[in-house]
């Protein structure tokens, strides 16, 4: 177990569960990893509500609505996309605060304009707006999948706290 990781995820269910507040989230690139560290957290059933993999842009529209335009005109690892796809998450769950990610891990599917390494994240809650985040990460795909992680949780957990 990563211990930087786990203790991030306490920080984000120990925020919401005193507020009382529930969390979905909404991962491509990073496969259910954020969903599972939060699980990792005894009593996350408190707050965890669920987690959307959608790997696929297939998966994203059906699961999330994102418009197929949007990935059509902008692809799959946009600030576009992903606030199509954080916003879908709130709006498919119970959920009170949503994050989302997708990126491109590598070793292959990078190019020139998104190379590999390219990350967004976007955090919303019921209350505010949404905020995206794109980071250019480096690393071997296992790395940039754990800094993604990394910078998800840290930056929910300064949302839930806002």
């Amino acid at each position: 177990m990563d211990h930087e990781i786990f203790t991030l995820a306490q920080i984000v269910g120990h925020a919401l569960q005193t507020q009382q507040k529930k969390l979905v989230t909404a991962e491509s690139c990073t496969g259910g990893w954020i969903s599972q560290a939060l699980t990792d957290v005894s009593g996350s059933s408190l707050w965890f509500d669920r987690g959307f993999v959608t790997y696929s842009n297939a998966a994203k529209i059906q699961m999330l609505g994102v418009n197929p335009l949007t990935l059509e005109l902008y692809g799959a690892v946009s600030a576009e996309t992903v606030s199509e796809m954080v916003t879908g998450a709130l709006i498919h769950s119970d959920a009170d605060f949503a994050l989302a990610v997708t990126g491109i891990a590598g070793p292959s599917g990078g190019t020139k304009q998104k190379p590999v390494g390219t990350v967004f994240v976007a955090w919303t809650s019921r209350l505010n707006g949404y905020k995206v985040l794109q980071e250019n990460l480096s690393g071997d795909r296992q790395e940039i999948r754990r800094q993604t992680v990394v910078i998800a949780l840290k930056g929910l957990a300064d949302s839930i706290k806002a």
